[in-house]
């Protein structure tokens, strides 16, 4: 049962996370104007479960590997080749069309072809045609039977664009109907670049990629006030008090226990846990023994510690006692923040080489993550809402990181784009990307080994 409630609670609370993530990139592409075909929960998989939005076109679903999630924007990959307007204007103009037919048509090679039609249709300007009703489970292993048309409304948008209109039937076409433009291909290239991500401007691109971790860190920022306002936290009293006596400790051995007064140590005078722990600290350094005078049940009583003479005994083993304070709201966020800007300088720290291994040592993976899950579901809504609330703040941070493929290192790109007036060729973009998911499969390894270690070794 332990292995099983660990899986469930941590595939629960990453799924939720990454959903929220996912769902911020698909509100601000939404609202900024671009296309958005799918938004799953769940890695790319041949087999998914999906419900598709009338309003807006997009697949909403789920796919069985749950370790993840995606939002499929348009244009964020693909060719700009010059090509690409006549070649979407025969399309139109036909219909439907084959691969061959473009090969002919255009004079070109068969991956150029195939390069061309596939950003188009990445763009939803037009869309893969199957002649057989196949399963998705295989589309995915063979070449589409050709490209056409997709279904637009009277003014040229398609049903994933904010402003279509198909209540009316007059001026629809449907998929794979010729359709004649009434402007000329470069414009429509255009009319159909504007709706999607390479279309719009910087600061539209930046607000997209940017919103995904936005959420992750404003929820986790939201539950972690809730609860301390809310439900409160227990914090140390500043007493005289002991509130708990460790087992096996030196404390237990010389008969102190939990409850009991402590009104002096080796004469002198304790008021609170400040002064407790300052006059115990010199008593335990002489390595000598000492007295405490401590109240219990209205008596007083005097305690002989004795510790070890070779000096292995510098702890006592009692901690202070505990209090339930309902924070205000004025402080949680002080908190929060505060709490935000440690999670920030750990993520930091795990790009500067000479902390790297320090932050991976303190570091978990998934199933590290699954195990702490668990337990901070036995624990109650609040524990267990805190502990996604921390794993959303790293994730949060984390993505933001000038790292691709993460949303930061996307962020990087287009600043670098930016300053030098021109796009970086895709193939400077995978190679960037590929060397930044080397740097994330050692992390994985790294933090894996040290979980395996921790929680199956017990090391």
């Amino acid at each position: 049962m332990g292995v099983i409630s660990a899986i469930f609670w941590g595939v629960t609370s990453l799924s939720f996370l990454v959903f929220i993530h996912e769902g911020g990139h698909y509100l601000s592409a939404r609202l900024t104007g671009m296309r958005v075909t799918e938004f799953y929960l769940g890695l790319p998989c041949s087999i998914k479960w999906f419900h598709k939005s009338k309003r807006y076109g997009t697949e909403i679903g789920v796919t069985p590997i749950l370790l993840g999630g995606y939002t499929r924007i348009c244009g964020m990959e693909g060719t700009d080749d010059p090509r690409l307007a006549p070649v979407l204007a025969y399309i139109q103009q036909q219909g439907r069309v084959s691969i061959e037919e473009v090969e002919k048509q255009f004079n070109c090679s068969e991956d150029d072809a195939c390069t061309m039609l596939a950003t188009l249709a990445d763009w939803a300007a037009i869309e893969e045609y199957w002649k057989s009703e196949r399963s998705n489970r295989y589309r995915r292993k063979y070449m589409p039977d050709g490209y056409q048309t997709v279904k637009r409304d009277a003014h040229l948008l398609t049903e994933f664009d904010w402003e279509s209109d198909f209540t009316s039937s007059e001026g629809v076409t449907v998929a794979g109907e010729p359709r004649d433009l009434g402007m000329s291909p470069e414009e429509f290239l255009q009319h159909e670049k504007k709706h999607t991500y390479g279309g719009h401007g910087f600061w539209s691109r930046i607000i997209t990629l940017f919103m995904g971790p936005l959420i992750n860190l404003l929820f986790a920022f939201l539950i972690v006030v809730l609860a301390l306002t809310l439900a409160g936290v227990d914090v140390a009293a500043n007493k005289n008090v002991i509130g708990a006596v460790s087992e096996d400790s030196l404390a237990q051995a010389s008969g102190l226990e939990a409850g009991d007064t402590v009104e002096s140590i080796n004469g002198e005078t304790v008021t609170d846990w400040q002064s407790l722990t300052q006059a115990l600290q010199p008593a335990l350094q002489a390595h000598q023994d000492f007295e405490m005078v401590i109240e219990r049940g209205g008596q007083e009583q005097t305690i002989e510690v004795r510790p070890d003479p070779d000096g292995s005994q510098t702890l006592l083993g009692i901690s202070a006692p505990t209090e339930h304070l309902n924070i205000d709201i004025g402080h949680a966020c002080l908190v929060s923040l505060s709490y935000a800007q440690q999670v920030a300088q750990a993520a930091v720290s795990l790009i500067i080489p000479t902390h790297t291994t320090e932050v991976l040592n303190q570091s978990t993976s998934i199933m590290g993550i699954s195990v702490m899950a668990s337990e901070a579901a036995s624990g109650g809504v609040w524990e267990f809402s805190l502990f996604v609330a921390a794993i959303s703040m790293s994730l949060g941070f984390m993505n933001l990181l000038p790292i691709p493929p993460l949303d930061g290192g996307k962020i990087l790109i287009e600043i670098i784009q930016a300053i030098i007036r021109r796009p970086l060729s895709q193939k400077v973009q995978v190679g960037i990307s590929y060397i930044g998911l080397a740097f994330f499969i050692f992390i994985f390894i790294f933090v894996t080994r040290n979980d395996i270690a921790r929680f199956v070794v017990g090391q």
